[in-house]
C-alpha cells in the first residue's frame, strides 16, 4: 500500500479501513462476540472506539497467517468454554470493509454442516496458464471460484485440520483449504464483486464507492 501504517487503519470514510469490516458483525444480534487477532505490536487497535465494544476481544497473532487464525480459534475456544452444542465461527479478513449483511447470513445459513462453506465469486474472465511470461494455455473456467471471506465452519472441525495443517507443513492460503486437506468439501455460497479486499493503493477509492453505493442503498 506504500503507507507508513497498516492498511486496515487507512481512513475510508471518516473510519479505520477495519472499522468498517467488524461493523456489521458488531451489528448482528446472533453474533455473540467478534475477536480480532492483532499483531503483537499493534497499539492503534486499542485507539479505535470500537475497541471498546463490549462483543470485541482481542488475541495475539503469529508469525503466518495460520498461526494467527489458531490463535484466534484458540481466543474463541477460552470464551466459548463449555458451552453445550457446536460453536460456530466466521474468519474475515480485516482489508474486506464492503462486505454485506445479506451475503453474510446467506452464508450463515447455508454452511451449518461439518463441510462448512464460504462466500466465493465465479470466475468470468479468460483464465491463462503462462510459461516465461507468455501465454501456454486457456483454462478452463467453468469450475473456477474466486474465494471470499467470511468463512464459516465449526470450531472445532477447522481448529483440528488447522493444526493438522501445520503439523504436515501444508500451506494455507486460506481457512477452506485446510479443510479441503482435511477431505471436507466446503459449500460455496456466491458473494458479490464489491466485496473486495483492499490490497493495492487504488483498492482505497474502489472501497469508498462500494460503500457509498451500500450507504444510499443502491
Amino acid at each position: 500500500m506504500h503507507t507508513d501504517r497498516p492498511k486496515q487503519y487507512l481512513k475510508l470514510r471518516g473510519r479505520a479501513l477495519i472499522e468498517h469490516s467488524l461493523n456489521l458483525f458488531l451489528q448482528a444480534p446472533w453474533v455473540e462476540g467478534v475477536v480480532v487477532v492483532l499483531a503483537p505490536a499493534d497499539e492503534e487497535f486499542a485507539k479505535l472506539g470500537m475497541g471498546r465494544h463490549w462483543k470485541v476481544h482481542t488475541a495475539s497473532g503469529g508469525i503466518t497467517r495460520v498461526e494467527s487464525v489458531l490463535a484466534g480459534l484458540r481466543r474463541v475456544q477460552e470464551l466459548a468454554g463449555e458451552k453445550p452444542g457446536f460453536s460456530y465461527i466466521l474468519i474475515h479478513d480485516a482489508a474486506r470493509p464492503c462486505i454485506t449483511r445479506e451475503d453474510v447470513e446467506r452464508l450463515r445459513d447455508a454452511a451449518t454442516d461439518e463441510h462448512g462453506g464460504l462466500l466465493a465469486v465465479p470466475v468470468a474472465d479468460t483464465i491463462k496458464r503462462a510459461e516465461s511470461s507468455r501465454a501456454a494455455a486457456t483454462v478452463d473456467r467453468r469450475d473456477l471460484w474466486r474465494a471470499q471471506t467470511p468463512q464459516m465452519f465449526r470450531l472445532d472441525v477447522l481448529r483440528k485440520t488447522l493444526e493438522d495443517c501445520v503439523a504436515q507443513g501444508v500451506e494455507v492460503t486460506d481457512d477452506a483449504r485446510a479443510m479441503e486437506a482435511a477431505g471436507y468439501r466446503p459449500r460455496l455460497i456466491p458473494g458479490r464483486e464489491s466485496n473486495i479486499k483492499v490490497t493495492n493503493p487504488e483498492d482505497l477509492a474502489l472501497a469508498e464507492f462500494w460503500l457509498a453505493r451500500q450507504e444510499n442503498g443502491t
